[in-house]
């Protein structure tokens, strides 16, 4: 019986550690919001948190500081590019030449685009009629959440392909993922991803210089935003994603992204006051609907 509890209960782990990390991801768009608020860039905001979270993973894994071989080595710097500093900037850019409705539309169809990338070079990757069709009915409810009663979208080629370009960095960002399967902890995957991310964004900060003011840097909702960007929604949950991967595979976990819009309108509630619709709470039973039917194997 014991075996029995144990065996359901690793079977449901690598889900629910998703679903924590999906959450935390869904509640991040707050905590930017604020920092913007407060006169901080969008390039600020990456280089604090992952600089945070680069320094507190340093300490769980020292060593190795290198990979096991040059190939291993220039997927990890596709990791930090992709999961990192371009996949940020491009999704950052978007929102400045397209509507906030469209960017979020558009950035979560990331599992669909998982699916075809990784169907396409890995058989063990590939998913039923079934899973298609409940990722289908999750992307539907997907949209429904993000435009939350509000029908409005307008067309924005350079600001939606910015946004498309973003869906698809993560995607590759799952395939650095695979390629890596099995060959290094999560850990020391998660530190080189950062350390890259923080490399490969300095170029940026040419154009807009990083921002050092102290008296903005003090105030306690600033840090306290920045330390929870980076000690738990980067630090923690990259970790933590990275293990979901090597568990569920690209794909399956991919999908739980589905959840990120739902929990951030359910947050925005909460902290910012904005109204929920019906259309919404019927999106989000969709989301449920359809992650259901992708997850039956």
């Amino acid at each position: 019986m014991n075996c029995f509890f144990r065996e359901r209960l690793n079977s449901y782990f690598p889900h629910l550690i998703a679903l924590f990390t999906v959450s935390v991801w869904g509640s991040t768009f707050v905590s930017t919001k604020l920092l913007l608020q407060e006169g901080l860039t969008p390039s600020d905001i990456f280089f604090y948190r992952f600089l945070l979270g680069y320094v507190l993973i340093w300490f769980c894994v020292p060593r190795p500081v290198f990979a096991r071989s040059l190939r291993d080595e220039a997927v990890l710097l596709l990791g930090g590019v992709t999961g990192g500093s371009l996949y940020f900037l491009t999704e950052n850019m978007a929102l400045t030449y397209s509507m906030a409705s469209n960017v979020s539309l558009i950035v979560c169809t990331t599992p669909l685009l998982t699916m075809l990338l990784l169907s396409l070079l890995y058989k063990s990757e590939r998913m039923g009629r079934k899973q298609w069709l409940g990722s289908l009915v999750a992307c539907v409810g997907m949209a429904l959440v993000v435009l939350n009663g509000h029908f409005i979208l307008k067309l924005s080629p350079l600001g939606d392909l910015l946004a498309l370009a973003a869906a698809a960095l993560w995607a590759c960002y799952g395939l650095a993922l695979k390629m890596l399967e099995g060959r290094y902890s999560s850990l020391f995957v998660t530190r080189k991803v950062f350390f890259y991310g923080l490399v490969t964004v300095l170029p940026a900060f040419l154009y807009s210089p990083l921002s050092v003011d102290w008296d903005v840097l003090s105030r306690p909702i600033v840090w306290g935003n920045l330390l929870f960007l980076g000690a738990v929604a980067s630090m923690l949950c990259y970790f933590l994603w990275n293990i979901v991967v090597a568990r569920l595979g690209a794909v399956r976990a991919t999908n739980y992204i589905y959840f990120n819009p739902l929990v951030a309108v359910v947050v925005s509630f909460f902290v910012l006051d904005e109204h929920i619709t019906w259309v919404a709470l019927l999106g989000g039973a969709l989301i449920l609907w359809g992650m259901y039917g992708a997850e039956r194997r």
